[in-house]
């Protein structure tokens, strides 16, 4: 993985952790609510843990955080 890519997903991770924490969600919370285990959860907002998950995942959680699939790739600069 190039390292652009990895500075991507980190922020990618973060900012599914911003959204998880603002709608007062844990990690355990959302993985349930998308199907995953805590530990994938974990591995995916961990900023040193570039870790891959599929776009239906990635809709599944925009959905539970109730926020357009876009917020989750607004990265901060």
């Amino acid at each position: 993985m190039t390292s652009r890519r990895e500075d991507q997903y980190r922020q990618l991770g973060l900012t599914i952790a911003y959204y998880r924490k603002l709608r007062g969600l844990t990690q355990m919370q959302l993985a349930e609510g998308v199907n995953l285990s805590r530990t994938h959860i974990s591995n995916l907002e961990a900023p040193n843990m570039p870790t891959s998950i599929s776009l239906e995942k990635l809709f599944d959680i925009a959905d539970i955080l109730e926020v357009p699939i876009s917020r989750l790739f607004e990265f901060k600069e």
